[in-house]
């Protein structure tokens, strides 16, 4: 995962769960802004139980964005294990590595004012780190400038345990030996963002946090904002837990002050994060081509795509642009979804470190919430599964399909799909995996799932709902 200490550290449930989920959420949580049908709440909080019951993470917050607007806040589990204190929308965590996308949004800012271009060379601002004149500032900010990463552990090493400051850093790892000529290759490294964030200080003559906070946190109207590099046990945060493969969860260690700054320093609430989302939703900070810079694929010197823009992923998932990052520092975990063209975002923020929770908590809540989004998406959806489960009894609605298709369902192959499906049975699932656009119709490709395999199911559909093609295989 692409995180701050590790870069290797990016339906409805059972009865009990549902009950799990009813005494996890917190009854007093504040009523959503724009609020999600009974239904999809109902979904996010089964989810959200369901997930934390599996991991075993203590507790976990989270913030959905719909319509460009902060739709719903909850928090589940607790903040505290002893004495039990439960997590509540107003609980801090710390955020680990999504704090990149700030620093590089402070970067960008400082651009904008003329105080600095991302193409100057790390040698004007920060001198004497090796090849400084060969790297710039946005291949910093892209994690292509070759910088040897400070923290790729899983978790906290001796030294971390005394304090630490940026020339530290900077002089123990980035005035090593490059590990690959700069712009040639992507490597996850906290160390270029160590340098960013002294740029920072020196183009905008500020301390950092204190530059992030004039020129981010107040206007967004961010104010549960700390530097957790500094105070890790300020009021209101959650306590930090870690586990030891599948023991216990137990009070993660913070490491010394001085070894997050600029790569993960920052915590917050899910709702304030939600309100950065928004941001970037409505492009309401920063100029235009600001956002461009940061939400564009970095491109190594061979040509090829990085999938990483400025201190943030960019990735395509089912004909929708997507932003996202991971975060985890010692004893939080964290994932931050934004589909800005959909006006729609997900923050799940936790408190144990190494934790599988906030990804598969957001993946769940992304299905559920894009579903919501994108109606006709899950009508498709119902209709694939029954076209699919008449085949297996060798029954196709012909009105549906138009005469390519019913062409192509000749009675034999009718009779085929009767022969090889139905001995499958009725499948465990059937979800919209994509969706794109060919040829004046909309594909779509479905994953069924059965007890001892998966099939692919994908579709085109013709402007006026008929169908050109129904087709399936076995996937891998």
């Amino acid at each position: 995962m692409r995180t701050l200490a590790r870069p290797s550290l990016a339906t409805a449930t059972s009865f009990g769960l549902l009950l799990l989920a009813a005494a996890l959420a917190r009854a007093d949580a504040p009523a959503p802004q724009s609020a999600l049908s009974p239904e999809v709440a109902r979904r996010i909080d089964a989810a959200a139980a369901e997930v934390l019951a599996k991991t075993g993470a203590p507790s976990a917050s989270v913030a959905i964005v719909r319509d460009g607007r902060i739709a719903y806040l909850r928090a589940y589990g607790d903040a505290r294990l002893e004495p039990r204190q439960p997590a509540q929308p107003s609980t801090r965590y710390a955020i680990g590595s999504i704090s990149k996308q700030f620093t590089a949004a402070a970067l960008l800012l400082l651009e904008q004012d003329g105080r600095l271009s991302l193409d100057d060379t790390v040698e004007r601002w920060v001198p004497g780190l090796t090849r400084g004149r060969d790297i710039t500032i946005r291949q910093l900010l892209s994690h292509t400038a070759g910088f040897q990463d400070y923290w790729p552990q899983d978790y906290m090493f001796p030294r971390m345990r005394e304090p630490a400051s940026p020339e530290f850093i900077m002089e123990t790892w980035a005035r090593k030996p490059l590990d690959y000529e700069p712009g040639t290759k992507w490597q996850y490294s906290n160390t270029g963002y160590v340098v960013a964030a002294r740029v920072v200080e020196k183009a905008g003559g500020e301390p950092f946090f204190a530059f992030l906070r004039r020129r981010i946190f107040e206007p967004l109207g961010m104010d549960t904002v700390i530097d957790f590099d500094r105070e890790p046990h300020a009021a209101g945060v959650a306590e930090a837990y870690t586990q030891y493969a599948l023991g216990p969860s137990r009070v993660a260690e913070a490491s010394a002050p001085g070894w997050l700054f600029g790569a993960g320093q920052l915590a917050m609430t899910a709702e304030d994060l939600a309100r950065w989302n928004v941001s970037l939703i409505r492009r309401e900070l920063m100029a235009r081509a600001s956002y461009l810079a940061l939400e564009t694929d970095a491109r190594l010197a061979n040509g090829a795509g990085t999938q990483y823009g400025l201190g943030i992923d960019v990735e395509t998932e089912n004909q929708r642009r997507k932003l996202g990052h991971g975060g985890a520092v010692n004893g939080f975990t964290s994932d931050n979804l934004v589909y800005p063209d959909d006006g729609a975002a997900i923050v799940v923020l936790t408190n144990q470190d190494a934790s599988p929770a906030p990804a598969q908590l957001s993946g769940r809540l992304a299905e559920i919430l894009l579903e919501d989004v994108r109606p006709e998406d899950a009508a498709a959806t119902a209709r694939a599964r029954a076209i699919f489960e008449g085949l297996q009894q060798g029954r196709l609605d012909r009105a549906q399909f138009t005469g390519n298709a019913n062409h192509y369902f000749s009675s034999h192959a009718v009779a085929d799909f009767q022969a090889s499906l139905a001995p499958l049975g009725a499948p465990a699932e059937f979800r919209q995996t994509r969706r794109w656009l060919r040829g004046g119709m909309t594909g779509r490709s479905y994953e069924a799932k059965f007890a001892d395999r998966k099939l692919r199911v994908w579709t085109y559909e013709m402007p006026d709902g008929r169908l050109e093609q129904f087709q399936v295989a076995v996937r891998d």
